[in-house]
């Protein structure tokens, strides 16, 4: 693996650091990780509101067809994770 140094920002650099020290990785790691990041598409500033929430959307796929009916889904739902 190849090195390179840049000079970055004093709030990127904290924002990097507290990304590394939350995950418990590198700095270098989460310099990588945004590096490979694929650009927004022109024109859309910091891209469309589907490319900044998409990893937050439930695919159909993942969720049981019988959600809203069937009544063992929402077994413990409302309690804490402590009385699960």
């Amino acid at each position: 693996m190849k090195t390179l140094t840049v000079k970055v920002s004093d709030a990127l650099f904290a924002e990097i650091a507290g990304d590394a020290a939350a995950r418990n990785v590198p700095k270098s790691e989460i310099a990588r990780e945004r590096l490979s990041r694929k650009p927004a598409p022109k024109g859309h500033g910091k891209g469309s509101l589907w490319s900044r929430m998409e990893d937050l959307v439930i695919r159909t796929e993942d969720v049981p067809h019988d959600l809203s009916s069937n009544k063992e889904h929402l077994k413990n739902y409302g309690k804490n994770g402590a009385d699960r």
